[in-house]
């Protein structure tokens, strides 16, 4: 079991999941949703005793697609992709950059599991996942989504290097719905390894990257910010806007400076007399303001 690698030679640390480990997700699942759907099924049957043949044969065809497809789906989208049977096996399901899988993965998935795994009992997802290299059945496939294992021992995912605070809300504007998967992947997984390529190398790719990104979003290049920390900005702000979509607004960066507020109520002092404002004393052993690097007429910054 291998590392996935990018088209860039740069390697995704995350590693997918095999046949046996989500065999055994999916049968804990349909364990759970088939005595649901057992247990509804009974008391639907009661309930819909004195109609007609018809209208119980419409009750039951609506119980079967509300239990063992729409739950499914709620289950991964809510959940982000993890399942009670892939929760249980360590597994979850993402998008191929590594990120949270949205409704329209889960939705995709669960429609073709509906033909690969109840119309053919798991034969076409078999096969499916034993010729992919990456393990994915169908549904995975036209998803875009993939399912990895989360417990791997001395296994860890590279997180994204945070952007320097200055450029913190600076991207808040920028329209990111154009930006495909592909190119997100590859600055993520550039991002997760730049300290590992070479100086010459790392800087190249950052300017092509964020070349891509801005040609994608039609905003003008950020004159004087390195292409590296352009990449990590917006990165972070994608990240955010995902975040604030799944568990609400965010007050403020984990990075940002927070206020620091005295213990114990302090008497306020009195107001200081009208009058022209003192200059302010020069402080002992204070470093200059460092120089800000000339802004080019177009592109981005060179590398430090």
């Amino acid at each position: 079991m291998s590392d996935l690698v990018t088209g860039d030679a740069v390697v995704l640390g995350l590693r997918p999941a095999r046949l046996p480990s989500r065999a055994l997700a999916i049968f804990l699942d349909l364990l759970v949703y088939l005595t649901g759907y057992l247990i509804i099924s009974i008391g639907l049957t009661l309930a819909t005793a004195s109609l007609d043949p018809a209208a119980q044969a419409a009750v039951s065809v609506a119980s079967f697609l509300l239990v063992l497809v729409g739950v499914p789906i709620a289950v991964e989208t809510l959940s982000h992709g993890r399942s009670l049977g892939k929760l249980a096996c360590g597994l979850r399901v993402v998008r191929d950059d590594g990120g949270p899988i949205r409704f329209r993965h889960a939705l995709v998935r669960g429609a073709m599991g509906v033909v690969e795994l109840l119309g053919t009992f798991g034969a076409i997802a078999c096969i499916a996942s034993l010729i992919s290299a990456r393990g994915r059945r169908l549904g995975d496939v036209f998803a875009g989504a993939l399912v990895v294992r989360e417990r791997v021992p001395g296994a860890r995912v590279m997180p994204v290097p945070p952007p320097p605070p200055w450029l913190a809300g600076r991207f808040s504007g920028l329209d990111l719905s154009a930006v495909p998967e592909g190119l997100w992947l590859a600055i993520r997984q550039y991002l997760t390894r730049i300290n590992q390529l070479d100086p010459q190398v790392g800087a190249a790719m950052a300017v092509r990257l964020a070349d891509d990104l801005v040609a994608r979003t039609g905003a003008p290049a950020p004159a004087g910010v390195p292409a590296a920390a352009f990449l990590m900005a917006v990165v972070h702000e994608r990240q955010s806007r995902d975040a604030a979509r799944a568990f609400g607004p965010v007050a403020a960066p984990a990075y940002a400076p927070q206020a620091v507020r005295p213990s114990t109520p302090q008497a306020a002092a009195p107001a200081p007399a009208p009058g022209p404002a003192p200059a302010p004393a020069p402080v002992q052993g204070a470093l200059p303001a460092p120089a800000m690097p000339p802004r080019p007429a177009t592109g981005f910054a060179p590398p430090a």
